[in-house]
C-alpha cells in the first residue's frame, strides 16, 4: 500500500512537472506547504494601460455598457450571475461600476472597476492603489459564452472609457499560484509591475511589499467588517 502512495505521489510529480516546469512545480509546492502552516499568498500587481483595438468590437448580437443599480438588482436575482446582495451593497455604495456584457436581458460576461479600495480575500484586508488608476476585480463570464473573448472585449472597453475620463489605466492582482490567469492577462497586455506577500501568523497578518508597489501605491490595509457580518476575521 505505501508502495502504491508513493508511485501515486510520484506520477503526480512527474505530471506537474510536465504541464508547469521545474520553477513553477517549487513555486507552487512552496505556498501550498506554507498554506499548511497558515495562509500565505503572493499577490502579482499587473497594469494595463493601453486599448488593444483587436478587443473592442463586441458581436452584434450582443449589449456592451455600464449597468445601473436597477439592471444589478434583477440580475442578482439569478445566483449564478454572484451578484449577492451583500456585496452589491458594498460596492455600490463606494462607487464601483459593473461593465457588463448582456445576450437580450439575460447576462453574458461582466468585471467590476473602482476608484477606491477594495476588499479582497481574505475579506477582512482593503487593496489600495493609486487614485491614477482604476482596479479591475471580480470578472465572470457564464460558462455558455466562453470562447468568445468576452472578458477581454469588456475590459478593453471599459478602458477606452475610463482613459477617456482621466485614467491613466487599469490596475489589478492575480495570485502567483494561478498560472493561467497570469498567463491570459500577459496575453491580454497586462505587464507585472510588483508583488505582494502575505502571511497570517498569530492572527495578524504580515505583509511584505516589493519597491515598485510604493510607486503605485499597491497595498493593504485592514478593513472595517460589513454590515451583514461578513469581512469579520474567522477564527
Amino acid at each position: 500500500m505505501e508502495r502504491s502512495d508513493s508511485r501515486n505521489v510520484l506520477d503526480r510529480l512527474r505530471r506537474k512537472l510536465d504541464q508547469l516546469g521545474p520553477a513553477r512545480t517549487f513555486h507552487l509546492a512552496l505556498v501550498r506547504l506554507l498554506n499548511r502552516m497558515s495562509l500565505f499568498k503572493i499577490l502579482r500587481g499587473v497594469l494595463l494601460l493601453r486599448v488593444d483595438p483587436n478587443f473592442l468590437e463586441c458581436p452584434a448580437r450582443l449589449t456592451p455598457g455600464f449597468l445601473d443599480e436597477e439592471q444589478l438588482r434583477r440580475l442578482a436575482r439569478d445566483p449564478a450571475n454572484e451578484l449577492d446582495a451583500s456585496f452589491l451593497n458594498e460596492a455600490l455604495a463606494k462607487g464601483d461600476r459593473c461593465y457588463a456584457i448582456l445576450d437580450g436581458d439575460r447576462l453574458a460576461a461582466y468585471g467590476w472597476y473602482s476608484r477606491q479600495p477594495t476588499r479582497i480575500d481574505p475579506p477582512e484586508l482593503l487593496l489600495g492603489f493609486d487614485a491614477d488608476y482604476v482596479y479591475m476585480y471580480k470578472g465572470l463570464t457564464r460558462p455558455e459564452y466562453r470562447g468568445q473573448r468576452l472578458h477581454a472585449i469588456g475590459m478593453n472597453r471599459a478602458l477606452q472609457h475610463y482613459l477617456e475620463h482621466g485614467a491613466r489605466g487599469i490596475i489589478s492582482y492575480v495570485e502567483s499560484t494561478n498560472f493561467d490567469s497570469l498567463k491570459s492577462c500577459y496575453r491580454l497586455g497586462y505587464r507585472h509591475f510588483g508583488d505582494i506577500y502575505l502571511w497570517r501568523v498569530f492572527g495578524q497578518y504580515l505583509r511584505l511589499y516589493s519597491p515598485a508597489c510604493r510607486r503605485y501605491g499597491f497595498n493593504l490595509s485592514e478593513a472595517q467588517p460589513r454590515s451583514d457580518g461578513w469581512g469579520a476575521r474567522k477564527a
